[in-house]
């Protein structure tokens, strides 16, 4: 009988693949093979019925009740805003500016601004297909190698898969959470530290940022060493760039980053709610940018309007700091009031500003494209949430936990070679899955078998998060790779652009080897934060 189940276990495993690689959808092909298997199992008496009466069930708490997910399409329309704002075409160019005596200066500038984009927009399909749009063809233009060219913009485009606030980590955050909880009970330790999100996002800051570092670096000495493949911009004597247009630039996407992941670093709000104050910032800051470069006449009070939300939305922490507003207080003193009253009206301009922004994308027609696009990423992200529920759910019930526990023990070098067997299982997967299937079908599987040894979750986490950015870019069916061919001018060849995405591949490698290695790296900054 245990053969048997292990037999089914692994006939589902190659059936649910099969299917989704087949071309089915992901959300109906793991749950579709999961279903059609588990009726042929209850021939053989190998599941009962009764297990399936707990999907409606597994679906509300996983995803419906889940308030830390609740933060993904509050991510996603902030990215999508960020977007359609073209905030990073102004944070290119004046960057560009700015760097164009230096060897390579332009890709290091489009690397500098995938960085910024990442930590403000956290999509990676955005970035990279906006990268292309407008930093592409300048890159030729100027003499850059196609391959370089290629794999800087896809490089740079794959940080927002490790850059805090990534919907990967949350995604990620949110499994890990709970396997890490199934873990420890297991053991026997029913009240282990929790693990959340925001933990993730500490731990991947330092990596992030220091694989940004290691790009700009690649690029730098390319450009020095091979000078012609990566030529700075020639002088323009007639062209400058002031502090004050480089500040205008670059402050509000800086902003907007501090009001995010500032506020869940310092522990003053939950990615939830810190996903709330960004959508409600891009949001702010969208408005202020297309009233600024509108060639559609707009009413005039509305950019005063967006304005002063700004000025609000920076005076109601001031004024939190400094003065007790609750109003219920038994004595309120001159000084309280006044704040009071002062946060009263910090609220209602910020209220008024939102509604402005609102006016002014709506009436620019972005406003339909940024809900309609924040609702097909979420309502896939959600559908294949959903699919891999009712998957891993009836993969349990044929003992796939006890399957795969055994085949764990069973791999030499004890916990560090079950980890690098899940990472090279990742990686593979990677060719040829989206990460969000790879983080819901693999994490509940192989997550809580490896988080009941001395494996750090934190590290793992941010292990598996690298792993699956790395993916993004490896050839033949890396996602960068796609978006970026799909907005491609005809002289840059596929071949270009698997070349050039090798070197890239190469140093997220080493980060990654220096994070294994070095596990501080990924765990000091949460123990001193949290």
């Amino acid at each position: 009988m245990e053969q048997l189940q292990t037999i089914f276990v692994l006939v589902l495993f190659i059936f649910a693949f099969g299917t989704v690689l087949s071309g089915v959808p992901v959300a109906f092909g793991l749950s579709g093979a999961a279903l059609l298997l588990s009726t042929v199992a209850a021939w053989f008496g190998l599941f009962e019925y009764s297990y399936l009466s707990a999907i409606p069930s597994r679906i509300f708490g996983t995803a419906i009740f889940n308030e830390v997910l609740t933060a993904v399409p509050l991510f996603i329309l902030m990215g999508v805003i960020m977007e359609r704002s073209r905030v990073a075409e102004d944070l290119l160019v004046n960057m560009a500016r700015l760097s164009r005596s230096l060897p390579a200066g332009l890709g290091i500038s489009v690397t500098l601004v995938g960085a910024l984009l990442a930590a403000s927009t956290g999509i990676v399909g955005a970035t990279v297909v906006a990268m292309g749009l407008m930093s592409l063809p300048t890159m030729l233009k100027q003499g850059y190698k196609p391959s370089l060219a290629a794999g800087s913009i896809c490089a740079a485009g794959t940080l927002g898969q490790i850059i805090p606030p990534s919907i990967v980590l949350v995604f990620l955050g949110d499994q890990l959470s709970g396997a890490y909880m199934e873990a420890q009970r297991e053991i026997g330790n029913f009240s282990p530290d929790p693990v959340s999100v925001g933990d993730l996002f500490a731990g991947a800051l330092i990596p992030g940022i220091g694989l940004a570092f290691l790009y700009m670096l690649y690029q730098f000495l390319v450009g020095i060493v091979r000078p012609n493949d990566a030529p700075a911009m020639p002088p323009d004597p007639g062209e400058s760039v002031s502090i004050a247009v480089i500040l205008g630039t670059l402050l509000p996407p800086l902003l907007l980053i501090v009001a995010v992941l500032g506020t869940i670093l310092m522990g003053i709000a939950t990615p939830t709610e810190a996903a709330g104050v960004g959508a409600i910032g891009a949001t702010l800051l969208a408005g202020r940018r297309l009233c600024a470069v509108s060639e559609t006449p707009l009413p005039g009070y509305l950019a005063p309007l967006i304005t002063a939300a700004i000025v609000g939305a920076f005076a109601l922490p001031v004024l939190k700091s400094v003065a007790d507003l609750r109003i219920t207080l038994d004595e309120i003193t001159v000084w309280n009031g006044f704040c009071i009253a002062l946060a009263m009206l910090a609220t209602a301009a910020l209220v008024l500003g939102v509604f402005a922004a609102l006016a002014v994308l709506a009436r620019l027609g972005a406003l339909s494209e940024t809900m309609i696009g924040t609702m097909r990423v979420s309502t896939l992200a959600f559908a294949i949430l959903i699919g891999a529920t009712i998957f891993s759910l009836i993969f349990r019930s044929f003992g796939g936990e006890e399957v795969v526990n055994h085949a764990m023990e069973k791999i030499p070098g004890g916990a560090i070679g079950a980890l690098l067997a899940v990472s090279l299982l990742v990686f593979i997967l990677g060719f040829f899955l989206d990460f969000i299937e790879i983080v819901f079908i693999i994490m509940p599987i192989v997550a809580p078998v490896i988080l009941q040894s001395t494996i750090d979750p934190i590290w793992f986490g941010v292990l598996i998060a690298m792993n699956l950015q790395t993916s993004f870019l490896t050839p033949p069916f890396g996602f960068a790779l796609f978006y970026l061919r799909g907005v491609a001018p005809p002289e840059v060849k596929t071949a270009d652009i698997y070349r050039g995405v090798l070197p890239f591949i190469g140093i997220q490698i080493f980060a990654l080897s220096m994070v294994f290695f070095f596990p501080s790296l990924a765990t000091w900054l949460p123990s001193v934060l949290f």
